[in-house]
């Protein structure tokens, strides 16, 4: 670029007011204007046809300046002087853009840098929003032809359904990547991964095997998976108005023994029903047809807690023992004798075991294998029987018909400290993350903070005391002596805000005797009772053909021991 040139086209453009500027619809047409100005002769700026603004620029301009306005091809008013005709701009604009494109790149950059420097904001402005579609740039459709099309795939897969319809709208190329991708079968798959509602609603609807699979024959196309996902999403919204509205379907077990009533403790998978009975024994359950698969003994006193895995099942009985023993087999692998009277609860996990007794004590055990099982530590503080435990890496914490719940390391075994609140004893907890969920003989449920050990709320309902309780991450279900579960927002009640009358979702009314155990997940609640049964309430499989709303016909399966 000729310095002089440059020089005089900016000090031209530094002599005209901003006004100038207004109405160039770009860089190419504020250039255009100052190369007019420019190239006019001096004698034409005092035409007496023209039609004059007088200004002042400011105040340490002594000379005064003469303006005119004049129009641009778009017809704006963008400039200083009245054209004397539309043929003449036209010229002139063809030369400033012949003199623009004989600069080099860099040459041309930095002009319109001086240029644009010299602007005002609306100027700035409406070049930004000329400047824009511009720089728009369609990735999605130009990385295919570049042969890039799993990076557009990539980018796609991270969005929501939402997103992903919004997005098949887009234009044709942006359907067939998604299609080509299979990005709705990666949005199903992402969902399974991470949400146990839907890796459960895979597995029981059986679409689980048209998932994590590479492209062969036996994989749908994405059309199947873009219309299997509303109906997933209705499944959820049926399943959770189920719960609301405690629609389920039931079934039961009756546990009738000869010798005496009540199953204190069970545990389930989706093959089987583990469950502790007063008769002494240990019975697993076919999860299917509900009939009874295999019956334990050795314990000479009631079965209280009980816990297993894929190898073991662990149980705590009111003879004071710990008994291990094969899942397959049922034999008995090992006998810990520890405690002074009964072992009330236990919890095993990643070769740790924590027992609980009526004796006030809790012995803290290293698993290493069914049968090298050896004590660690035994915690000594409560005052009264040690009722539960639960624990995890960092803390191991129990209640006691004290009252308190205390707080333990988990690594040193040393206290840390005491919740303290309930007015009665503590029957049931369960705990998790900083949250710990406590059930008492005062009818109340607590929710605390393990970390300041603060109280967070006191649910009220029962009308007895609360034996068992179970919470994840939507809802709490608690059984009592009154003979109900119930079934609490968990959200709702971790809001300070909420209502106390909006927390109790449902009560759910079929046990004819005391409420021993519950455990629940997405699609059901299976518990235990003093009446010898056990219920599973389903809300996944609802029949709703003349059924009143929260009562489901039942299907009864009888055992009697002989």
């Amino acid at each position: 670029m000729d310095p002089d040139m440059e020089d005089k086209t900016l000090e031209l453009m530094c002599s005209l007011p901003r006004s100038v500027w207004l109405g160039c619809s770009s860089v190419a047409e504020s250039l255009c204007a100052l190369r007019c100005l420019q190239s006019l002769p001096s004698s034409r700026a005092h035409n007496q046809n023209m039609s004059v603004m007088e200004s002042q620029n400011n105040t340490d301009d002594i000379s005064p300046k003469k303006t005119t306005v004049f129009k641009l091809g778009n017809g704006s008013v963008a400039g200083s002087r009245k054209r004397p005709s539309q043929g003449n701009y036209e010229k002139e604009k063809d030369l400033c853009i012949q003199l623009f494109d004989q600069w080099s790149e860099s040459d041309q950059v930095e002009f319109v840098e001086h240029l644009i420097s010299h602007m005002c904001h609306y100027q700035h402005g409406h070049i930004n929003s000329y400047l824009k579609p511009m720089l728009q740039r369609d990735f999605i459709t130009a990385l295919p032809a570049q042969g890039l099309d799993h990076i557009a795939e990539n980018i796609l897969s991270f969005l929501d359904a939402r997103s992903l319809c919004s997005a098949e709208l887009v234009c044709r190329e942006w359907q067939r990547v998604i299609s080509d991708g299979m990005l709705w079968k990666k949005l199903i798959e992402r969902m399974v991964r991470t949400d146990p509602l839907w890796k459960g609603l895979s597995e029981r609807h059986q679409w689980e095997k048209y998932l994590f699979k590479n492209r062969t024959n036996e994989v749908p196309p994405n059309s199947y998976y873009h219309s299997l996902y509303p109906k997933i999403i209705q499944d959820i919204e049926t399943i959770e108005a189920n719960w609301r509205c405690g629609r389920h379907n039931l079934q039961r077990i009756q546990c009738r023994s000869e010798n005496s009533k009540g199953v204190y403790c069970l545990q389930y998978d989706d093959d089987k029903i583990i469950s502790g009975l007063r008769d002494n024994s240990i019975k697993i359950w076919d999860k299917q047809s509900l009939e009874c698969l295999k019956v334990l003994t050795g314990h000479t006193g009631s079965v209280l807690c009980l816990q297993y895995d894929d190898r073991v099942i662990v149980t705590g009985s009111s003879d004071s023992t710990v008994r291990v023993w094969d899942v397959g087999s049922g034999e008995v692998l090992n006998t810990l004798i520890h405690h002074n009277e009964a072992v009330l609860h236990l919890r095993f996990c990643n070769g740790l075991m924590v027992t609980c007794s009526k004796d006030r004590s809790i012995a803290v055990w290293d698993m290493a294998s069914a049968t090298d099982i050896s004590l660690r530590r035994v915690l000594v503080g409560h005052r009264a029987a040690v009722n539960v435990v639960d624990f995890d890496d960092k803390y191991i914490v129990s209640a006691s018909g004290d009252r308190t719940i205390k707080v333990w390391s988990t690594s040193t075994c040393e206290f840390v400290r005491t919740l303290n609140g309930h007015k009665r004893g503590i029957a049931c907890l369960q705990y998790r993350d900083r949250l710990v969920v406590s059930g008492s003989s005062d009818n109340t449920i607590r929710l605390w903070d393990i970390e300041c050990g603060a109280c967070l709320r006191v649910l009220e309902g029962h009308e007895e005391l609360v034996r068992c309780i179970r919470f994840d991450n939507k809802r709490i279900v608690s059984g009592a002596y009154d003979g109900k579960i119930k079934v609490w927002d968990l959200q709702a009640a971790l809001d300070p805000r909420a209502p106390a009358s909006t927390l109790c979702l449902r009560t759910l009314v079929e046990h004819s005797g005391r409420v021993f155990r519950l455990q629940f997940d997405e699609f059901q609640i299976i518990s235990s009772s003093h009446d010898d049964t056990i219920l599973i309430w389903d809300f996944l499989n609802v029949s709703t053909n003349g059924q009143s709303e929260g009562r489901s016909p039942s299907r009864t399966y009888t055992y009697v021991s002989r």
